[in-house]
Formats: C-alpha cells, structure tokens, sequence
C-alpha cells in the first residue's frame, strides 16, 4: 500500500508512476479528494469540541443554566455524531481506494505497455539439437503412463491432472532438491505453513482486494486457499517489529497453490502449464530498505542456480513498467525453454516489493535501541514453480525412443536413471 502522505504532498510523483504502468489516474484523484474532505472533518469536528469544552466549563461557573446554551450544545454533539459517522465511511472507502492502488516502480525499471516491452537480460545454455521432431510433453507423458489427464478431469474437471509413477516421483524429487539447496547452500530457513489463511493475511500479501475474483474462499469460516506461499511468509511477522540485528530473514516454502485461472480462461488448457492446484518453492526475505536492490539480484542468482544444475536453457527478463507485478516496485522473470511446446515457460518471478507488503502487514524494524520503527522491505521469488520445470525436464530430456533422461542432480532423489 502506497502511504497517503506521499499521495497528499508528492501526487505528480503517483500521477506519473501510475501513468507508467498504464493505470487510470482518476482512483488517485478519488483518493485525495476523499483525503481532503476526511481532513476538513477532522478540522471541523475538533473545533466543535473545542467549543463544546469551552461551553461546557463556562456552564459549570454558572449559578443559572442558559437554556440556549444547552440547547447550542445539543446541537454540537449530534454534528460531531454525525461527522464521526461520516469520517468512518470515508475512512472505510479510502483505505478500500488505496489498497487496490498499485505499486510505485523503480526508476530503472523499462517504460513498457505490456510483455511485448519486457527485456531479455541474459540466457544460459544451448538449445538441444534432438535429430528428432521432439513431443509436446502432454504425449510424452501419456504414452509412459506418468501423467493421467482423464482421471484429473474425472475427480476434479478441467485444469487438473493426475499424477502416477514416475510423474509423481518426478514432482516430489524436485521438491526435496530445491529445498535441499535453498536451505544447504542458499542460506534459507524451511518454513512448512498452512494452506489456508484468514482474510487479513491477503489483504497483507496485497492479494486482497484487488484480486478476490482469482482466488478460492471458503466464505463459511472466512478461510482464503493461497494462491502461492509468499501470502502466509509474508505474514509471519505480520504486527510485529524485527531487530535489525536479525535481518536479512530468508524463509522458503513448499505448498499447494490454488488460483482459479479466471483471467487465463482459454489459454494453455492442454497439458500442465497451467492449473487451478500445483506445487510450487517459494523464497521469501525481509531485509533493510539499503539492501533490497542486492537482494533482489542474489534472490534472481538462488532461482538461476536450480537452472543451471538442472541443465535446462533459460533466460531472464526484466519485465517493464505495463507487465509489472501489483506490488512489485521490480521484477525479473526467469523463464525455461521447452522445445516439444516450442515456447518459453515461465518457471520464476522475482520481485522487490520495496515496503508495499509491510505497510499493509505492519511489519516494521527497529534499526537500533533508540530508534523509532521502520518499515522494512519484502522481496519474493518462486525457486520453483514445479508444472513448468516439469515439463521443461520432460521435454528437454526426451529420448528417440519415447523415454526420458532424469537430470543428474535429480537421479539421487528418484533412485533411477531413465524414465520409461
């Protein structure tokens, strides 16, 4: 959430960055103009008690009670009654305005209107020369039995799948491995949260309000199905004021990630690219405002080193100002190659929030003992999303003969060689 002072006193500052991610300026004129008229009530309702103070000790000094100045007094306390109601809505719609307001981007992030704007910063590895028409993992994947897509459909309709065999041991052997790195050799702490959160945990990931429409809700108990494990890290030090002496935080998770895909309907409905349930590792820091940019470059590294190990061609893209995250002040995504589809499959989104994520958390640091608290700044980044990785190992690792070479990274997690 974007602080209303910078709004009130810097809003060429908003105009300007709104402009640059292709926003509607007219939310933030709403937004001052109901600032501007909740100040001129406070303004107004501590003159009135003001008055009424005034009045009321003039009264008691009083031998004889002047019946209008009682009457003058009855009058003030229903307006400030009624101002108080009406501060409270604007109260109520402003900070509704300001949490679906997004984030500010960096200076150098690239001017843009959509992912046909972002740029490629650099690529690893060599596309494979098969000697062969290389398959689309959807058949790769049917033909050795490892993936049953009718069944998926069968318990749980479009967009699910079933995993079976090898597929499955495929999936968790990648779990184990990221998180092995990530704790071993990355430096994070392994966090296993729950699944489902309580409402002020979305609005904290900046997941609420804006995107309800996405996301699956249990209204009966009031329980959000996250759609990524950045909702609950984000809110393990919701409220809370960290020493500085223990940042940088690094936190990774393992979860389920439930995302209704309404706004990919029709996209990408064969194979596993894209689903309402799938895996995901996810890195998380909370680190000092000075150190955020280094952050963000280390956190792209730990993605990229999963990459590397696994031998899969990659590259990174800075996304522009128009493809920018709702929270994100920058992000880089990585992205696999994946030659039976024939397209690059996004497998990471690294991103700095910047303070975004804590000024709706609370979230704060006390830079030493005499200092006041600050906000401190979030960052984020799959390390990795498990249905593209997947398919990028399937498709990449496929022999003439229909099986599949397993990574050797991954070899000692699965117990075998080949997939067949």
């Amino acid at each position: 959430m974007l602080d209303i002072k910078l709004i009130r006193d810097n809003p060429d500052v908003v105009y300007l960055a709104m402009e640059k991610r292709g926003e509607d300026r007219s939310a933030i004129d709403e937004i001052i103009g109901l600032d501007n008229t909740y100040r001129q009530l406070l303004r107004e309702v501590e003159a009135l008690r003001a008055r009424r103070n005034e009045v009321s000790k003039q009264i008691g000094r009083m031998k004889e009670k002047p019946a209008g100045l009682i009457a003058e007094m009855r009058q003030v306390g229903d307006r400030i009654v009624q101002i108080e109601a009406e501060a409270s809505r604007i109260t109520t719609d402003l900070e509704d305005k300001l949490l679906r307001l997004p984030n500010i981007p960096a200076d150098d992030v690239p001017l843009g209107k959509d992912s046909s704007d972002n740029i490629e910063v650099r690529s690893w590895g060599e596309h494979r020369d098969f000697g062969f028409q290389p398959l689309p993992h959807w058949d790769l994947a049917e033909r050795l039995g490892i993936i049953d897509f009718q069944r998926g459909v069968k318990l749980s309709g479009t967009r699910f799948y079933v995993l079976k065999g090898a597929g499955a041991m495929l999936q968790r052997a990648l779990i184990n491995y990221m998180l092995d790195l990530h704790t071993q050799k990355h430096g994070y702490t392994e966090i296993f949260p729950p699944f489902m959160v309580k409402r002020e945990c979305m609005v904290g990931s900046s997941n609420l309000p804006k995107f309800a429409d996405n996301l699956y809700h249990d209204a009966e108990e009031d329980y959000w199905f996250i759609p990524t494990a950045e909702v609950p890290l984000t809110n393990l030090h919701r409220d809370e004021i960290i020493a500085a002496s223990v940042l940088p935080l690094y936190y990774v998770a393992h979860t389920s990630c439930f995302r209704r895909e309404k706004m990919a309907a029709g996209k990408d409905t064969r194979g596993i690219k894209r689903g309402h349930q799938f895996e995901k590792v996810e890195m998380y820091k909370f680190v000092t405002p000075e150190t955020s940019n280094d952050e963000l470059n280390k956190l792209v590294d730990d993605a990229e080193d999963i990459c590397r190990n696994l031998g899969l061609p990659y590259r990174v893209i800075q996304l522009c100002t128009g493809d920018l995250g709702f929270a994100a002040v920058k992000t880089f995504d990585i992205e696999m190659w994946a030659p039976g589809c024939r397209e690059w499959l996004e497998v990471s989104s690294c991103s700095n929030c910047g303070d975004f994520q804590a000024r709706r958390a609370n979230i704060r640091y006390r830079p030493d003992a005499e200092s006041k608290p600050h906000l401190l700044h979030t960052l984020n980044g799959s390390g990795l999303a498990l249905p593209r990785v997947m398919i990028a190992i399937m498709e990449n690792y496929q022999q003439a003969d229909g099986t599949i070479t397993i990574p050797g990274v991954l070899q000692p997690y699965m117990n075998c060689s080949v997939i067949r």
